[in-house]
């Protein structure tokens, strides 16, 4: 999937599905929802946990730093490329955002704004290659939309979103979607 696809997939689905277990596996393979980024498996159970979804022809992206036996290295992106039929990858480290680039992955780069100096430094940080920017957490209407003035790539929120509410919120904040592990939510909002 090229780039200009993955804009497209995200302006036509703006919830994406964050599973971090066998539970949400299960929910989100009966859901309408496109989009899911895998938050849990290892390097065993991976492969199946992703061909599973992309068999009910949804988009996968793979949290890299959180999948056990994988580190935040470029082999782990040389796995997830040659051993999974994954679309992309999610992490908060530059370097293996640009790796992914190099394999034909997507990339989302993932900021944890913590404080006004996490923020000063999500433009410095934030890598040439990603083609979206994930922030958490993602119930911070006002700093989504300051972000989104400093930093042209499309933004993502999660983390802490629990209802409509925070949905509606972050996205006319301005964020393009968002991402959320409350699969009751997903059904509600798909």
């Amino acid at each position: 999937m090229k780039r200009e696809e993955f804009i497209g997939l995200l302006k036509n689905n703006r919830i994406i599905a964050a599973i971090k277990d066998e539970e949400g596996l299960e929910k989100i393979l009966a859901s309408n929802c496109q989009i899911v980024f895998v938050l849990f498996g290892d390097i065993v159970n991976l492969p199946n946990i992703i061909s599973r979804i992309k068999d009910c022809g949804k988009t996968v992206f793979v949290h890299i730093d959180l999948i056990d036996g994988l580190a935040s290295r470029d082999v782990s992106v040389n796995y997830i490329a040659r051993n999974t039929c994954a679309d992309g990858i999610i992490s908060t480290r530059p370097n293996i955002v640009k790796c992914a680039k190099e394999y034909g992955l997507l990339a989302v780069q993932r900021f944890f704004v913590l404080d006004s100096i996490a923020f000063d430094n999500i433009e410095k940080q934030v890598s040439q290659n990603a083609d979206a920017i994930e922030i958490l957490p993602g119930v911070m209407p006002k700093i989504i939309g300051r972000l989104k003035e400093s930093v042209k790539k499309p933004i993502i929120a999660g983390g802490l979103i629990t209802d409509r509410e925070d949905i509606v919120n972050a996205l006319n904040a301005g964020a393009f979607a968002v991402s959320l592990s409350k699969w009751d939510v997903w059904f509600k909002n798909t």
